[in-house]
């Protein structure tokens, strides 16, 4: 299995000097979580953005990274507010690989239990499913990337 790290509100850190939330560029939050494990994993940080500012061209990095690999099972820790596009565009290349995106609606930093949470039920559904296919892991659900959906007014994910 392969992580690879894309960032989003997972992943952000208080900035003590100007106020706001940040995506570090660092992989601390996933190593933190793992260190709690006694899996060995693989980790890439790959695009370090809030997943509103990702485009195309960070997909198609993610995209080509996937096609390279060795690797047959992927993770992507990715932000909530496009994750949906981000798997869309994974599901129209790869048929043969198992991927799975998870974040969460709150950054680690502020609650640990939903980002460990997500994290360790992802990999769990990539250890233990000979599925093919782009799936999204939030709150306590698995399922085909199409057949979940953030509902904003409510702030949680839901099956459509």
């Amino acid at each position: 299995m392969l992580i690879l790290n894309c960032g989003g509100t997972f992943n952000k850190r208080y900035n003590s000097k100007n106020g706001e939330l940040e995506v570090p560029y660092d992989n601390k939050v996933i190593d933190e979580i793992m260190s709690h494990t006694n899996g060995a994993y693989n980790l890439a940080g790959v695009v370090y953005k809030d997943s509103l500012e990702m485009d195309s061209d960070d997909r198609k990095m993610i995209a080509d990274i996937i096609f390279h690999s060795e690797e047959r099972n992927f993770l992507l820790v990715h932000g909530t507010d496009t994750i949906d596009i981000t798997a869309e565009f994974l599901s129209e290349i790869f048929d043969d690989r198992l991927i799975v995106l998870t974040g969460a609606m709150k950054p680690y930093e502020i609650d640990k239990s939903e980002a460990s949470f997500n994290l360790g039920m992802a990999i769990g559904f990539l250890e233990g499913s000979e599925k093919q296919g782009v799936y999204i892991c939030m709150n306590g659900m698995v399922m085909p990337w199409d057949k979940i959906v953030k509902n904003r007014s409510l702030g949680k994910f839901e099956v459509v």
